[in-house]
């Protein structure tokens, strides 16, 4: 009786132990399914890369079919922003997560929408570009200069999250600053050659807008580098509000 009081028998610890192995098993599908969704959004981040630097490449060379290559991939970036918002509002409904898997969701969902973003901008510079090859060659100034900055924001703002490196989500906000200098720059340069010579008037503002769109990239990319911050650190630093470690 002593014995028997003492150690529980097989048939009592069995359905315990199938209890923690099923839950076990619950928590390695979740690992692999949030492993599966930042997969998806590297890709997505890959596609809008792409088209940015094919966007660019095309205004500067005048190269109308990389220009039309950038406007037939956006249909490819809608579909995964779609395909990713709702696997990861599938996975918090299915597993209700809590702390950093909530906070990696949470993430995920808002990055989402800002690469969707960013691959319409790039369009649209691909758009602006089109109609500059109709028009006489123009100087683009130091807008390569500019593409390259908000390019290196999105690469690293992405290369955080897959590294979870927050010292680099945190240079990526403060690159920010140097992409507005260079707006302001570009922007009184451009308003120049439109009071200089009134021929240059639509062709410069083409460049208006390019400039508008590739500012606009870098502050998703400044998001990106928030909401990574937000994953890793538990912290809002929307705003630039805080920077503190």
């Amino acid at each position: 009786m002593i014995r028997s009081n003492c150690f529980p028998s097989p048939a009592s610890v069995q359905p315990v132990t199938l209890l923690q192995f099923r839950y076990e098993e619950i928590l390695r599908r979740f690992d692999r399914q949030l492993e599966d969704l930042q997969t998806r959004l590297l890709e997505m981040g890959g596609q809008v890369e792409s088209a940015l630097h094919n966007s660019i490449g095309a205004l500067v060379d005048r190269d109308e079919a990389r220009a039309r290559q950038v406007l037939a991939s956006e249909s490819h970036v809608d579909a995964l922003e779609i395909e990713i918002d709702d696997f990861a509002v599938r996975l918090m409904a299915l597993h209700q997560p809590m702390a950093r898997d909530m906070r990696f969701l949470a993430a995920t969902i808002k990055i989402n929408n800002d690469l969707e973003r960013m691959g319409d901008l790039a369009a649209h510079i691909a758009e602006r570009a089109l109609s500059l090859m109709q028009q006489p060659p123009l100087p683009v100034l130091d807008i390569p200069r500019l593409a390259q900055l908000a390019e290196a924001m999105v690469h690293d703002s992405l290369d955080a999250l897959t590294r979870q490196d927050a010292e680099l989500a945190q240079r990526v906000l403060l690159s920010d600053d140097a992409v507005d200098r260079l707006r302001d720059g570009l922007y009184s340069d451009l308003i120049a050659f439109m009071q200089s010579d009134t021929s240059s008037l639509p062709s410069a503002v083409h460049l208006l807008f390019v400039v508008r769109h590739l500012e606009r990239i870098a502050d998703h990319a400044t998001n990106i580098g928030e909401d990574v911050l937000f994953y890793l650190r538990g912290v809002d630093v929307r705003h630039h509000a805080s920077l503190a470690g």
